[in-house]
């Protein structure tokens, strides 16, 4: 009798034990999303990807989609705009392919409509632009009257070729009101801005979604209301391009550089709509493969998202650490680390390594892309630095050629008095004089290792530097020792 006794008390226990355990989670809410996508002649679009940043779906044959979605994990419901399509672009963004999902209504309907394109589009302009990061309205009014004013420049250079920014995160730095007036300063861009979110970029009193407990109030939200969805992709010609976040904000400036496991297989089921060997662009604000600063501000998991782009031709533009960095991470995996728009946080006109305030131009021919890096305010053949000996501090006996956009495909010639020396100009690690220069004379510890030197021969009177990248442009410059 007391083991019948026992064996009940316990079976209730476990019982009450169970219920309790049901009591503290969250209950899964599922909200059934449908709509039409349609062209603006409102003609029905078939085969379009459709995605609320988890779950995935496609267009039938009358333009028709239908996801169900749970809004503690969607706050989004939006399209992978296809090449033969654009978005409509209002004031330089692109619009009409996102919506909220309204998680106090049983179901939503969300129409989406896209621009079809006259033609394909084979040739197009990239602009990776890094790191505005404007706190305060003197900070903007740099922006708008140094960077804007460069890039009006570049975009008529274009000669007439469709045009897309990405910014790479950190827009602004920490005030959410200054979207507004950013926003209004890029509206007259001809071309379509996209944007990545950086850490900067989260409301600072709340974490990322992922880590939020109450999933109406999070940091990305103030993000989403001004530019969208953070997880996203849409084709130009053979290109697909994505924008990724991978900044796991925690709350009060305190983040991790790193995407979230359900972001990878985000990524993974965007990918599986795309044909292993295409060009993918892959956007981000933190990097994932440098090695200077002892690889600080990696992204923690990149080898997995490494893994994920094995079967395609990736190029990853980050930005988050004021400084330039190239790396060939594989073959087929090249990242560009690129510098800042603001420089130094706007401290004056170079990045932490010596590179100038800046963006990326690339150039897309097919499913091929080339790049030449933009100095604000510079024209298009400043690609590099001298300093004459004396002027590196710390390298006083020494030329020193500080080279951006490096990789080991460029190459270096090096000319004393018209005569060419091959093999003289030495690699080193160091940081820069001109970023030392802008600070006062305070050293932050960063080396670059895009620096090479050569010590000229004491009769030199002119010095002639000639780099050409791995497209085969080159770039000269002289200088003179008497």
């Amino acid at each position: 009798m007391k083991s019948i006794r026992f064996l009940s008390l316990m079976f209730l226990l476990g019982l009450l034990a169970v219920k309790g355990y049901a009591a503290d989670q969250p209950v899964k809410k599922e909200i059934p999303v449908k709509g039409v996508v349609t062209d603006t002649q409102k003609q029905p679009i078939a085969g379009v990807v459709v995605t609320d940043g988890v779950n995935f779906t496609q267009t039938d044959e009358k333009g028709r989609y239908q996801l169900v979605s749970d809004p503690a994990q969607s706050k989004f419901v939006y399209l992978s705009v296809p090449a033969d399509y654009k978005a409509v672009v209002e004031k330089a963004l692109p619009v009409g392919y996102y919506a909220r999902i309204d998680a106090s209504e049983k179901r939503n309907r969300h129409d989406f409509w896209l621009e079809k394109r006259e033609q394909p589009v084979r040739n197009f302009t990239f602009i990776a632009i890094s790191d505005p990061q404007v706190r305060n309205e003197k900070q903007l009014n740099r922006f708008i009257s140094e960077t804007l004013p460069d890039l009006k420049e570049t975009l008529k250079q274009a000669s007439g070729q469709e045009a897309y920014g990405m910014v790479l995160g950190d827009i602004v730095r920490d005030v959410m009101p200054l979207y507004a007036p950013y926003k209004e300063a890029i509206s007259d861009l001809d071309m379509t801005m996209y944007h990545v979110i950086g850490n900067h970029d989260f409301d600072l009193q709340y974490a990322a979604l992922s880590q939020a407990e109450n999933k109406d109030e999070y940091g990305e939200s103030v993000f989403g209301d001004n530019f969208g969805p953070t997880d996203y992709s849409f084709n130009v010609g053979e290109i697909h391009i994505v924008a990724m976040k991978d900044i796991d904000y925690q709350g009060v400036k305190k983040y991790e550089e790193q995407f979230t496991p359900e972001q990878l297989e985000w990524l993974k089921k965007d990918l599986s709509y795309v044909k292993p060997g295409t060009t993918v662009l892959l956007n981000v604000h933190a990097p994932t493969a440098n090695s200077t600063a002892k690889g600080g501000g990696n992204a923690r998991n990149a080898e997995q998202l490494f893994e994920i782009l094995k079967d395609y031709k990736a190029h990853i533009f980050a930005g988050h650490t004021h400084f330039y960095e190239n790396r060939i991470v594989t073959p087929d995996i090249y990242e560009h680390n690129i510098g800042a728009a603001c420089g130094a946080w706007w401290a004056g006109h170079v990045n932490r390594c010596g590179a100038p305030n800046g963006y990326l131009v690339v150039k897309v021919n097919g499913d091929n892309v080339s790049w030449q890096y933009k100095a604000t305010g510079r024209p298009f053949d400043y690609q590099f630095r001298i300093y004459k000996p004396g002027e590196f501090k710390s390298q006083p006996k020494y030329l020193v050629v500080n080279v951006w956009d490096y990789d080991s495909a460029w190459k270096l010639s090096y000319y004393e008095d018209g005569v060419e020396k091959s093999g003289v100009l030495e690699a080193f690690a160091d940081e820069d004089q001109d970023y030392i220069t802008m600070k006062e004379g305070k050293v932050t510890g960063y080396h670059t290792l895009h620096l090479f030197r050569v010590r000229p021969a004491e009769k030199a009177k002119s010095i002639k530097i000639v780099a050409t990248n791995r497209f085969g442009e080159s770039f000269t410059q002289t200088v003179d020792l008497k």
